[in-house]
């Protein structure tokens, strides 16, 4: 099993991050503040707009550590990657099941399902642990819906209807986020979800966790050798990583929906970790990135048991291990391939 190496997030616009031999050092205003040998890093995400020295970079292309940058509202902006992992066959086989509509709708609709699913999971569980401060009708409701769909989902032939369907399906599972805050905190009524640019506290941690599970996404498809850009549901776009897209929707709920639900209800987040813009956008502010990306490797730290493989793994490797069954599956090693399901 892969060993979980750690992340480095920079976060201040005036943090660098030079090289030292065989270290990667970071500087704010110049200062040395901290320093990490290669070896126990495997990524490095960049909220800085000062940037990399070419040799830290070098560094970290030469033993595939994979360096993103990533705007403050979370948006991905791009990577500096080393080598192209795994052989030529594999994505040949990759690009042939995304040119036909019948195999690679069998993968789209396993990973909605799995989306949908979750989702579901994650609406009964909250149900269960907070029932005397919720309206239980309401998440019942809510539940036979879901169930309704996936039902559907099971049958669906073609990707139109399976993306109608996944779309009812988050509608109905983000109109019941409004419920999920039991904080007593008013600044994080959720109304509905936006994206660019979020425009509440709720919506502004909901970008900027999808936005860090994307990367880790793509980055354990480009471990295994997969084109992170070519996916099965997602429809190709320039620029963008469908497949790795197709692979978040497996997590959303699981790795950080209840993620941010969890820091709003365990108060460990306040309106002081956000910035308010003019425009009515809102957006994590230093503070609040330190806060939640320490939780977040705190998150990723712990360990479940994975329902395939049937084996306990730290959270932060799920994406690492799905990326391994779905590169199995495209080499014809699996049947079929197994989706995240909690």
């Amino acid at each position: 099993m892969r060993k979980l190496l750690n992340t480095l997030y920079l976060t201040q616009e005036n943090h660098y991050l030079s090289r030292n031999r065989e270290n990667l050092v970071v500087k704010l205003d110049g200062n040395e503040i901290a320093r990490f040998p290669h070896t126990i890093l495997e990524q490095v995400v960049c909220f800085s707009y000062i940037g990399i020295s070419p040799s830290a970079m070098q560094l970290c292309m030469e033993n595939n550590i994979h360096v993103s940058f990533i705007s403050k509202n979370g948006q991905y902006c791009g990577s500096v990657l080393g080598k192209t992992n795994g052989n030529v066959l594999l994505r040949r086989e990759q690009y042939r099941i995304a040119d036909n509509e019948l195999r690679s709708m069998d993968y789209a609709r396993r990973q909605i399902l799995s989306k949908v699913s979750n989702s579901r999971k994650y609406v009964l569980k909250f149900k269960k642990d907070h029932k005397t401060k919720i309206d239980i009708e309401k998440f019942e409701s809510l539940d036979g819906e879901l169930s309704k769909l996936i039902k559907l989902i099971k049958n669906t032939l073609d990707k139109d209807t399976l993306r109608g369907l996944e779309g009812t399906a988050a509608n109905l599972y983000f109109s019941l986020f409004k419920d999920l805050n039991l904080s007593g905190n008013s600044s994080f009524d959720f109304i509905s979800r936006t994206k660019r640019p979020p425009m509440d506290c709720v919506n502004a941690m909901l970008s900027f966790g999808y936005s860090l599970l994307t990367r880790e996404c793509s980055a354990a498809l480009e471990t295994v050798g997969l084109d992170c850009y070519v996916g099965f549901f997602h429809t190709d776009r320039p620029g963008r990583e469908s497949l790795s897209l197709d692979l978040v929707e497996e997590f959303r709920s699981y790795l950080v929906d209840r993620f941010v639900f969890s820091l709003i209800n365990l108060k460990q987040v306040s309106e002081k970790d956000f910035e308010f813009k003019e425009n009515g956008s809102v957006l994590l502010n230093d503070r609040g990135r330190k806060v939640f990306l320490k939780k977040w490797k705190e998150k990723k730290d712990k360990l479940i048991l994975h329902p395939y493989i049937d084996e306990k793994v730290k959270i932060g490797l799920l994406p690492y291990v799905q990326a391994q069954l779905l590169a199995k599956t495209i080499r014809g090693d699996l049947k079929e391939y197994p989706p995240f399901l909690i």
